[in-house]
């Protein structure tokens, strides 16, 4: 049987190794796009990397004294300038709309996997780390893809193009820079290369930590306030930024090893300078062709150091972009819930069944131990118990939203496994203890369903409910601002809120969660009157303390140690 300790965790530290290859499929469909946008930088740098031997034919031309010459050369001059502006601008703007179009087929990805991924996969994750990836460094890597990339696909270019012009020129200074400028260069950049992956992957797995920890201890400031251990979160989160400020100097420190590339051509320089000189005065080489050879050479030196200040961004979005396949890829191995195919008959009603379950969140401690129960079609039940006693777990397993690790759990006779995740929402609804509210107004957070109801629709829930006279009483109705953090509403109006979304939707089994815990008694009124005016032939699941709660429902499944046992409910003492 498994449990918590199986379920895929996501790798702080990915590997980064063909991480373009492994980006591949979410590339293909724009690779049209993407080819037309490399195209036109690809001939933008070629028109670039012409203005040397352009250069050259004027100085050829002065010294034969051709003035029509001069004047094509000059003209030609700036066709390229021209051309290239042309070009450049033409491609960024193709390569920004692959870019932005690759990068939100990311986003929309990922975030539909982790809407699909079983909630006991998202527990197991820390919430700012997968906040992280799917914002920040998405956002990082369309900040990239802007801004970087058309620059590194103009120095790749440069460097192909003005090496072939060099060798074309005179392959002896060729091999001269090759011999004196490569091998320190490639020692510099292998030398960065071997610090740049473990520094670059550690500052941004440290990034992750410490907005967790930021988000953790935002999301439990009561408790901590409540408890007395804000200075011991602050110590925590200190000692994590504290880390991520080390990941950060030692990642300063490797990109300046890159440093050495610009050492070298300082050496070069010097070599070509000399040499070309000495071959000038000796008079095997013409003026021009020196003239060319230093022009394309500092077009080359500048590529050179443009992709040592574009190879720290380049790693880091490298680490970015293999943190986000990491996401993808551990998504798609986990079971998101699309089993079943749709091929059984599902009942628009009927008996929700358990059987048999069995669950833990630690190997060897079972929070549920064969836990069967049966909620036929319209019945109404209260699951009722200690607290740790399982009943919100048991809930989420009667929702589908756990998989049980032993057991099963049937709508209609069909696995809940077996029922594809849209059907289910609307058969089974959860109503947690604490309704989740986004910014925005009253009428917002109750079109939060899949129909996406009109006016006329939400009027009638709230008629349904018997719940009009308190949206009238709100400050501008439907209109009302809510927080995202639901401050402006009470614990008890987030639970009509999700009522009023369970009425919307229509589920056969409702199943609220302490709906009337730490609730003021008239809207605990509200709430207890709602559940009464909702349709009869809908399985109702309560999860209570209030014996009024209670006692208003004719059955119940009293849970103790993991295990149940069903009950008419006990007569509330006067």
């Amino acid at each position: 049987m498994s449990a918590l300790a199986d379920v895929p965790v996501l790798t702080e530290s990915p590997a980064q190794s063909g991480v373009l290859r492994r980006a591949w499929p979410h590339l293909r469909p724009h690779r049209g796009s993407i080819a037309v946008a490399v195209t036109l930088s690809l001939l933008a740098t070629l028109s670039m990397t012409l203005l040397p031997p352009v250069v050259g034919w004027a100085i050829d031309q002065v010294e034969e004294g051709d003035g029509t010459g001069l004047y094509l050369a000059a003209a030609m001059f700036a066709a390229l300038v021209t051309g290239r502006m042309v070009l450049l601008r033409t491609a960024e703007l193709w390569l920004a709309r692959a870019g932005e179009r690759v990068v939100r087929t990311l986003r929309e990805t990922a975030v539909a996997r982790l809407a699909s991924a079983p909630l006991r996969f998202l527990e197991a994750q820390r919430s700012g780390d997968l906040l992280r990836r799917t914002t920040s460094e998405i956002a990082d890597l369309a900040s990239f893809v802007r801004s970087d990339l058309p620059d590194l696909l103009a120095v790749a270019g440069y460097l192909v193009f003005t090496t072939t012009v060099l060798l074309f020129y005179s392959w002896q200074l060729t091999l001269v820079l090759v011999l004196v400028f490569l091998p320190p260069a490639v020692l510099a950049m292998r030398w960065f290369q071997r610090g740049a992956r473990t520094a670059f992957a550690e500052e941004a797995a440290e990034r992750a930590t410490v907005a967790a920890t930021y988000r953790e201890g935002v999301e439990a400031q009561e408790l901590l306030a409540s408890r007395g251990a804000e200075t011991e979160w602050a110590r925590r989160f200190d000692r994590d930024n504290e880390k991520l400020h080390r990941a950060a100097f030692r990642s300063e420190i490797v990109v300046l090893r890159s440093s050495g590339v610009t050492l070298a051509q300082g050496v070069a320089d010097a070599a070509i300078l000399v040499l070309g000189g000495l071959l000038v005065i000796g008079g095997g080489m013409p003026v021009s062709t020196v003239a060319v050879f230093v022009l394309a050479m500092r077009q080359l030196f500048e590529s050179a150091n443009q992709l040592t200040a574009l190879i720290g961004q380049l790693q880091t979005s490298r680490v970015g972009l293999a943190r986000l396949l990491d996401l993808l890829d551990t998504t798609a191995r986990v079971d998101t819930g699309s089993a079943g195919g749709g091929q059984a008959e599902i009942g628009e009603r009927g008996t929700l069944h358990a059987d048999a379950l069995h669950y833990s969140y630690v190997d060897g401690v079972w929070v549920l131990r064969d836990v069967s129960c049966d909620f036929p079609a319209g019945s109404r039940s209260a699951l009722v118990g200690p607290t740790g006693s399982g009943k919100t777990t048991l809930a989420k397993l009667l929702a589908g939203l756990y998989e049980p690790d032993g057991g099963q759990v049937r709508f209609a006779g069909v696995p809940l496994a077996d029922i594809p995740p849209g059907e289910l929402r609307k058969r089974i609804m959860l109503i947690p203890q604490r309704v989740h509210v986004v910014t925005g107004t009253v009428r917002e957070n109750l079109r939060l369903v899949p129909s996406s109801p009109d006016d006329e629709r939400l009027s009638w829930a709230l008629g349904e409910l018997g719940l009009l006279p308190w949206i009238e009483g709100l400050a501008d109705g439907l209109d009302t601002e809510v927080s995202a953090t639901g401050d402006t509403l009470s614990a008890g109006e987030r639970q009509l809120i999700g009522l009023v979304r369970a009425a919307l939707v229509d589920p056969a089994v409702l199943i609220l969660d302490e709906a009337t815990a730490d609730v003021d008694p008239v809207t605990a009124e509200r709430i207890e009157t709602a559940l009464d005016r909702l349709r009869a032939d809908r399985s109702l699941i309560v999860i209570a303390h209030r014996q009024s709660t209670i006692d208003r429902l004719p059955h119940a499944v009293r849970l103790h140690e993991g295990r149940t046992a069903r009950s008419e409910p006990e007569p509330s003492r006067p």
